[in-house]
């Protein structure tokens, strides 16, 4: 029945049901936590499995693999660390096979410790081509390229063939470092050399890197010249790319195309009006939102998490319901306020609305991974690595700002974002700017 629920989206019948049941086994509890974890609620699934330790009831490998992808999706550290201690205190019950294996160097690649997944990836004993594909994709999250390509070619030489996925890793680990040569070789050897046939992800990804390295021309004549049907993925991937260079012309036409192709999706709203912000068209940029209003959709808020203590805190621009928030203000306006005796000027080019410089810089100032940082600061030792999650693409002036504060405060400060990973230390990011 619980399961049930959770497949139909009903939440609440299936936590009513499980609250009600007299006796829960192994298999209730992994049900549950699994029902959570398939319909994005992350965080209770970590409550309910640490409530599921206080009952003492022991897991097994099925709700450690399901833990896992939570602690992955939250940036919760701490809770996959315990989970990996957990499995080597039970290595005669546990067995460390591909899945689990798999699940544990994800959990730390996505997390940012890249060098624990490789420890993982490294011992384990089976392995399977997701296995391969999961540490291809850690590795293209941190930019790291030609490590990815060289995994892609070991994963061959230990007789471990690569499929769609792994071309869709590879690409990407492309893309997010300007290898575009690299990404147009392993492309045209898909069907040429491995006889797969590119999918539209593939070509999308193709887009991607061209886009990201500048080459517009190219990555438009490509979508127009796909022989399947590019679907908003692809033109996405071609919208941001205008974004970054500040092609408004070709960014209004294919941000047109998306809005009636996706009506519903806040991102392509939001990615139209920064193109238009940039380009200082004030009207245009009243223009979308106006269509926003009518058409009834909501903007996806930034949030930002950061695990302290096995606990995840989440924050959002504008809310104050933290306990700490008082104090995290005013460790944010110190910060702000030290940046600037350093040089630091705010970055307003995408501030979405035609209002005073002064408004721009404060909305800037509470993004919210400045604010789960300031919470770090606060709540940390000093020296230690912070670590934050957020939910959509970190903004320019928050990039340029957190470099800065690598700098200032002596802090290695690991941000992964929707579409990487970004670790700042010594007034440097690791993505070299290209992201």
């Amino acid at each position: 029945m619980i399961d049930g629920y959770f497949r139909c989206g009903d939440v609440g019948s299936a936590e009513e049901v499980f609250d009600e049941m007299g006796e829960r086994d192994e298999i209730s509890w992994s049900v549950v936590i699994d029902g959570y974890i398939k319909s994005g609620f992350y965080k209770e699934a970590l409550e309910v499995f640490n409530t599921m330790q206080s009952e003492r009831i022991r897991p097994g490998k099925f709700v450690l693999t399901s833990v896992l992808a939570a602690c992955a999706h939250l940036g919760a550290l701490d809770h996959g660390r315990w989970v990996h201690a957990y499995v080597r205190r039970k290595k005669k019950s546990i067995v460390m096979d591909a899945v689990l294996g798999t699940a544990l160097l994800d959990m730390y690649a996505k997390c940012g410790r890249l060098d624990m997944a490789w420890e993982v990836f490294e011992s384990m004993k089976e392995k399977e081509v997701f296995s391969w594909n999961a540490m291809i994709k850690g590795l293209a999250m941190h930019g790291r390229a030609d490590d990815a390509v060289e995994l892609f070619f070991e994963m061959q030489r230990r007789k471990f063939r690569p499929n769609g996925i792994t071309f869709i890793g590879v690409l990407n680990a492309c893309a997010h470092s300007g290898a575009v040569e690299q990404a147009l070789k392993l492309f045209n050897s898909m069907e040429n050399v491995y006889n797969i046939e590119p999918e539209v992800e593939h070509y999308g990804c193709l887009v991607d890197c061209l886009g990201r390295s500048g080459r517009l021309e190219e990555a438009e004549e490509l979508v127009n010249s796909m022989p399947i049907e590019p679907n908003p993925a692809v033109y996405g991937s071609l919208l941001g790319a205008c974004r970054i260079h500040g092609n408004a012309e070709l960014g209004e036409r294919i941000g047109r195309l998306l809005l009636e192709l996706e009506p519903n999706n806040s991102g392509r709203y939001a990615l139209l009006s920064n193109i238009y912000a940039k380009a200082e068209r004030w009207d245009d940029v009243a223009e979308v939102r106006k269509l926003m209003k009518e058409r009834g959709v909501k903007t996806n808020p930034g949030s930002s998490m950061i695990e302290l203590g096995g606990c995840v805190h989440e924050f959002k621009m504008g809310e104050g319901c933290h306990p700490k928030m008082k104090e995290i203000y005013s460790t944010l306006k110190v910060m702000i306020e030290r940046l600037e005796m350093e040089g630091y000027v705010p970055n307003t080019s995408q501030v979405l609305f035609n209002i005073e410089e002064e408004e721009k810089e404060t909305a800037l100032q509470y993004h919210s991974e400045k604010l789960a940082i300031a919470f770090g600061f606060i709540s940390t030792k000093p020296g230690e690595t912070i670590r934050v999650v957020k939910n959509l693409r970190v903004c320019d002036d928050c990039h340029s700002a957190i470099k800065l504060i690598s700098r200032v405060y002596g802090r290695e400060i690991a941000l992964r974002d929707r579409v990487r990973y970004h670790h700042f230390r010594d007034g440097t990011c690791s993505c070299k700017d290209f992201w």
